[in-house]
């Protein structure tokens, strides 16, 4: 297997390509929910109060011009007459008690407005990013009630999902197993008397269905383990799980960690978990009877590797069909990193993973 030092330059050119899109995507992001807010630039919401206020003392202004042309105070205009003057007077006065009215509604309407708004705002919880290359504020981040049920939808449908896997492995896997196993003995009582070699060969093959079926019920138990790696680091969880496994498989299995290594608590939980898969997939499918595990620090970089000597598959048939090569990509690709599958008929199997050491 070659060597890999650091990703390609096509990559990191690639890598450097999505960050300034992502910074892009950051200020725009940042300026639309500070114009949202009302905040810079320009404070819409207190340009709006300004010409509100003005508005009103315009048409109060205008009223009063209006009552005391009535009264006489004021002679803008002739009145025809004394009961004209009235009629003016008693309409300016509706007027003014008209807007007044307005007025007080338009208060209690945005009391009404901002106590809506406080509530809502208590409900946010508010996440502050670090601010922007070239920008002076931090860009506010808020996620609502309505997120955190969406993200608890979200992971409700993984664990249904999983369960649905599971239970089609099972029914796939070992339950075909173990239907062979019993007809297989079935038909051994009925040779056992009358074809000693032929019952010899039927024990023999309901052994190798057993013991294919114990490797089954090996690899699926390995999913059913928690997430989380319960307070031990990465390299911790996986010499716990290499050390089981050992004493319930026929198979050497080598693990070399490297101690330095340092990654935050998710990342370690999606490496666990690709392990996991890793190593379900080599017990069922790889007829394998050596293991290497290697977890070390490569620059930048954290790399994991497996290589077994099985029997190895056609690689561009497998990658389509199978739900955990599958997998582990998705979750390297959250990581931002690289995964390389090298294999061949008969040349075993050779899983290299790339992870950014800072994710």
């Amino acid at each position: 297997m070659a060597d890999k030092s650091s990703p390609s330059s096509d990559e990191a050119t690639v890598n450097r390509s999505n960050h300034s899109e992502t910074e892009g995507a950051e200020r725009v992001a940042a300026s639309a929910y500070r114009i949202e807010r009302g905040g810079p630039p320009g404070n819409p919401e207190k340009r709006g109060n300004a010409a509100e206020t003005v508005l009103w003392l315009l048409v109060i202004l205008g009223l009063i011009v209006l009552v005391m042309q009535g009264t006489g105070y004021v002679k803008l205009f002739a009145l025809q007459s004394k009961s004209a003057a009235i009629v003016l007077s008693v309409i300016a006065v509706a007027l003014v008690s008209a807007a007044a009215y307005s007025y007080l509604q338009g208060l209690k309407l945005r009391a009404a407005i901002k106590r809506l708004t406080d509530q809502q705002r208590r409900k946010r919880q508010r996440v502050t990013l670090p601010a922007i290359d070239g920008e002076t504020e931090a860009a506010p981040v808020s996620f609502t009630e309505e997120d955190e049920a969406w993200t608890e939808k979200v992971r409700f449908s993984a664990v249904i999902e999983e369960r649905q896997r599971l239970a089609r492995e099972l029914h796939d896997a070992v339950s075909q197993q173990l239907f062979a196993i019993s007809m297989t003995a079935t038909a051994v009582s009925r040779t056992l008397e009358k074809d000693w070699e032929r019952a010899k060969r039927q024990v023999q093959l309901i052994e190798e269905m057993a013991s294919v079926a114990q490797s089954e019920m090996r690899a699926l138990l390995l999913h059913l383990r928690p997430v989380h790696l319960d307070g031990k680091n990465l390299g911790q969880a996986l010499n716990s799980l290499i050390e089981e496994l050992k004493q319930k498989v026929p198979m050497d299995i080598s693990l070399q960690v490297d101690p330095t290594i340092k990654l935050n608590p998710a990342a370690e939980d999606h490496l666990f978990r690709i392990a996991q898969e890793a190593l379900s997939n080599t017990l069922r499918h790889s007829k394998a009877d050596r293991l290497k595990i290697h977890l070390q620090q490569a620059d930048k970089y954290v790399r994991l590797t497996f290589q077994d000597n099985g029997v190895g598959f056609d690689l561009e048939s497998k990658r389509q069909t199978s739900y955990g090569l599958l997998t582990m990509e998705e979750r390297v690709n959250e990581l931002g990193g690289t995964m390389q599958l090298i294999t061949s008929q008969g040349q075993g199997v050779i899983i290299d993973l790339w992870i950014p050491a800072t994710v």
